[in-house]
């Protein structure tokens, strides 16, 4: 598998003299194509932070992210957002689903970010994948939990990208439900998508082929799972 993302000794401060806060210092870190990785550590270890510095939401103090051989440092805002769109995609532990709109023109608003608004093809192949064709003209409010998540996962897809980064994806649902959506995940990365998940519960993570550890900013293990948790 070649290298996807790398990060390369990145620091992330905050705030400046005596309130200054160090949230990452100096991560390390690869993701090669179609790989599953975990995030685990205490609240306040820096996991949504490396997710953030991970996909460009969040800048860096020091050191350098490489994406596809792209420097993100190289790109002004404005490139770097259109660098980003369709290779990668967020899922949220609470899911940012547009209440006025519905399921679909949820899940057709990276299309219509691209210009791509009139493409419906797209939106209606992964609402179909995930299971919501039924439900593509409700509003978010008229949804379960589970649903909103998986038109949120819809969302993620519809622009094909090649790694999810997923905070918490199931810190919201119940056990079933959760596993409804992890099995999801699994699905997507056996089809070659690579995807790292933050995570708080080592079954979560077990799904996953690889641990990553965080403790005070710091990536304190990698370690390979070796009895993975599949669907089914």
């Amino acid at each position: 598998m070649s290298t996807m993302l790398e990060l390369r000794n990145v620091w992330r401060e905050y705030g400046e003299g005596n309130a200054r806060i160090v949230a990452l210092r100096d991560v390390s870190l690869s993701v090669s194509e179609g790989q599953y990785l975990a995030i685990m550590g205490p609240s306040g270890s820096g996991k949504s932070t490396l997710l953030n510095v991970m996909g460009g939401v969040d800048r860096v103090t020091r050191g350098e992210r490489v994406f596809d051989g792209i420097r993100f440092g190289a790109l002004d805002e404005e490139n770097l957002t259109g660098f980003r769109r369709g290779r990668l995609a967020y899922v949220f532990q609470q899911y940012h689903l547009v209440a006025s709109l519905s399921v679909l023109e949820n899940v057709m608003l990276p299309l219509v970010f691209s210009g791509k608004n009139n493409d419906l093809a797209p939106a209606l192949a992964v609402l179909e994948k995930v299971g919501l064709s039924h439900r593509m003209a409700h509003r978010p409010s008229q949804l379960s939990g589970g649903e909103q998540q998986r038109a949120a996962i819809a969302r993620a897809l519809v622009g094909n990208p090649a790694l999810i980064l997923a905070d918490e994806p199931t810190g919201n649902l119940d056990q079933a439900t959760g596993g409804h959506v992890l099995d999801l995940f699994d699905e997507l990365n056996r089809e070659g998508r690579a995807i790292v998940m933050v995570t708080h519960n080592p079954e979560v993570a077990r799904r996953a082929s690889e641990i990553v550890r965080v403790a005070d900013g710091y990536i304190v293990s990698r370690e390979r799972v070796e009895n993975r948790l599949f669907a089914g």
